[in-house]
């Protein structure tokens, strides 16, 4: 009895899981894929993928880099935010450089977020013809930051400095100041350590709302984001014409109509898929060999 029992509960087991692998194995997926297929939702299902003469050409979810095998900006197109994601747009490698502000001192391994920042501001300031520089930033596109060594107080600072130096500055390399309260700023030497100091960032006389916009210096957090400002955009705009032999006005006009707004007027900030946009500038204006 107890036998007949046991084998019952078993068979009920078995046919439940049966019907429940059918159920979620099966129909359920192949539900949710034909409503997926509908008209109007197709497109975002399958990946948002982008093509142009029967040719995949990317997705208008994913960024990529548009340069030359040298890693050098093409000219003829409006460039993505930075990325970290691999080699840059790896979707098999999302990710952020977990950086942060405080992150200001270059090292022998690794070279700071803020030089980061400050040697992408003046690569884009000198390639799009705009004041590329920034708070915290020297000339040279590296972070202006001092160590200030010499005795210190209670609250940790140092009154009367006995030795000043540029520490992302390295030697020869001339100081982005010739002095700090009275005391010759030195250049840094390679492989010393100067955390022995207060360390000092220094404001210098940048604009405070940069030319170049932030999205242009930091990567997003997946390192995939497809969209960049308008404000980014904006400056691109005369490379990018002068490349494709016309007019501004031209690409002005390209660039407004992929401009999007503000997701239901309120969500998010107005942006500009650059993949799309190249493409549509493709189309419009074709490079002639």
């Amino acid at each position: 009895m107890r036998m007949s029992t046991w084998i019952r509960q078993h068979l009920a087991a078995v046919r439940a899981l049966l019907v429940l692998t059918v159920i979620t194995g099966f129909v359920y997926p192949a539900a949710v894929f034909a409503v997926a297929q509908l008209p109007g939702l197709d497109d975002k299902a399958d990946g948002s993928l982008l093509e142009r003469d029967g040719k995949l050409v990317g997705s208008s979810l994913i960024g990529q880099s548009f340069t030359d095998s040298d890693g050098a900006a093409m000219v003829q197109y409006f460039q993505s935010r930075p990325s970290a994601a691999g080699d840059g747009y790896d979707p098999m490698s999302t990710s952020a450089s977990n950086l942060g502000p405080e992150d200001i001192v270059d090292t022998a391994a690794r070279t700071s977020l803020l030089t980061t920042v400050c040697a992408r501001s003046k690569q884009v300031g000198d390639r799009e013809g705009v004041d590329g520089s920034r708070p915290f930033c020297t000339e040279g596109g590296v972070g202006a930051v001092l160590s200030v060594i010499g005795p210190r107080d209670a609250k940790g600072e140092v009154a009367q400095p006995e030795r000043v130096v540029s520490v992302n500055e390295l030697c020869p390399a001339q100081p982005f100041v010739t002095t700090f309260r009275g005391v010759a700023v030195e250049c840094a030497k390679e492989g010393a350590d100067y955390a022995i100091g207060r360390i000092v960032p220094i404001r210098g006389d940048a604009p405070a709302e940069p030319a170049v916009p932030a999205d242009a210096v930091t990567a997003s957090g997946s390192g995939l984001d497809p969209h960049i400002s308008p404000e980014y955009a904006a400056i691109q705009v005369e490379r990018v014409a002068r490349a494709r032999g016309v007019t501004t006005a031209q690409v002005r006009a390209v660039l407004a109509d992929r401009t999007e707004q503000r997701t239901f007027g309120v969500l998010g900030a107005p942006r500009v898929n650059v993949v799309e946009l190249n493409l549509a500038l493709d189309e419009r204006f074709p490079m002639r060999g």
